[in-house]
């Protein structure tokens, strides 16, 4: 579903593979693969992939269910390909308008990525639900166990990774979702005529 969703979004914009290679910093045979399915994609990439499509990494999930709500079975989730150790699953169908709400699910020493990443410019606040959890901002480094929960700006270089003897889970809320950030700055920066 990712696969096709990405190279649906790409043909959309307009975009070859090249260029949302050159636009994401990643290879076109890397995105082919991607749409393919044949290869899984890290957060930061995925991250990375939306920012260049103007959507949230929730929206690459996005499906002809997504305008219904209620109940969302874990087993029906929109999950991100495993990477690095950790599985990264919407819980709730998007598009949400204000937030985004992600689960991940770390094995030990499993992280978001060997290196810190930013996406966009919104509010993200991690709660670790199981486990010990360290959250890297910038060169500070934060360890966090059950019941802690830590904000920050998703501009801000950040990382985290399971440091625990046992599986960790953790819950993200990022508002608002990229997407929506983007829509909201692009329309802020549109004046009257009058104004001009």
């Amino acid at each position: 579903m990712l696969g096709q969703r990405l190279k649906s979004l790409r043909l959309g914009r307009r975009l070859s593979l090249r260029e949302l290679a050159e636009l994401t910093g990643t290879s076109a045979s890397f995105i082919s693969q991607l749409e393919r399915g044949l290869t899984g994609a890290s957060t930061a990439s995925l991250n990375q992939m939306a920012s260049a499509l103007g959507v949230s990494v929730a929206m690459l999930f996005e499906d002809s269910a997504a305008g219904q709500r209620g109940v969302l079975l874990r087993s029906e989730r929109p999950s991100l390909p495993p990477s690095d150790g950790c599985r990264k699953m919407l819980l709730s169908r998007p598009p949400l308008s204000d937030m985004e709400v992600y689960v991940g699910e770390f094995e030990i020493g499993g992280s978001t990525g060997p290196a810190l990443y930013t996406h966009g410019d919104a509010h993200e606040m991690l709660v670790v639900l199981r486990g010990i959890v360290e959250v890297s901002l910038g060169d500070v480094r934060h360890v966090l166990e059950e019941g802690d929960s830590i904000e920050y700006a998703t501009s801000t270089a950040h990382r985290s990774e399971n440091i625990g003897s046992g599986r960790a889970e953790v819950m993200w809320i990022i508002a608002p979702p990229t997407s929506v950030r983007a829509e909201l700055d692009q329309y802020s920066a549109w004046k009257p005529l009058a104004a001009r």
